[in-house]
């Protein structure tokens, strides 16, 4: 089974700069017919672990990328369940195992402000996207000593990289493989996929919540 395709420089940036920042929504990615969708993949033999079988569940719920700055109620808020960032598939898949980040992070950083990046010119958080963003998210498993070997990666681990110009993504890894490589599960323009992206772009983080 081959790799999904490369995407084009251009449309990679337009699509990956809310996982970092909040900007006006970016073009619809067209369909990947290289893409590996779940359908395609090796099917494995027990049943999927809770977060991945969650983070699944969003494929062909959350079909739009919309990185747009968006009030939310706390705890619990979200953005509608159809669109979403690539942040967005950790959230609502933890969400699903008793674990609102929202409330974590925003609880967090409210102790330890300054052990958090200062990238975007705040000077407090902000619970409306804190959570939504990349480096945050990193920075709070970091700080609860969920990294994990970079080698060894297992079904429901979760996944930083750098796919250019320091723009970062997230997502988590699948028990579905596509010949030794495990997929991820994530959305980087297209709504929620499952897709053949593990080694394709520089890895900046490896984490291992227990499950």
């Amino acid at each position: 089974m081959k790799p999904a395709r490369p995407y084009p420089a251009v449309l990679l940036a337009a699509l990956l700069a809310a996982c970092s920042d909040s900007e006006p929504q970016p073009p619809q990615a067209p369909p990947d017919a290289s893409a590996v969708q779940t359908e395609a993949a090796a099917a494995p033999q027990n049943p999927s672990p809770p977060l991945v079988a969650a983070a699944r569940a969003q494929i062909g719920q959350t079909v739009a990328y919309d990185p747009a700055y968006t009030k939310l109620a706390y705890p619990m808020g979200d953005v509608p369940p159809h669109k979403g960032v690539c942040t967005d598939v950790i959230i609502r898949a933890l969400r699903r195992q008793g674990v609102d980040l929202q409330r974590l992070v925003h609880e967090d950083m409210r102790r330890h402000f300054s052990a958090y990046p200062q990238k975007w010119g705040l000077s407090a958080p902000d619970p409306n996207i804190d959570h939504r963003r990349v480096p945050n998210l990193a920075a709070y498993f970091q700080r609860q000593g969920y990294q994990a070997d970079g080698r060894d990666f297992r079904a429901g681990d979760i996944v930083t990289w750098n796919v250019g110009r320091d723009r970062p993504h997230i997502g988590i890894v699948s028990d579905r493989r596509a010949g030794s490589r495990p997929l991820v599960i994530h959305n980087i323009g297209r709504g929620t996929q499952e897709e053949d992206i593990l080694y394709r772009y520089p890895i900046t983080g490896h984490y291992r919540l227990s499950q």
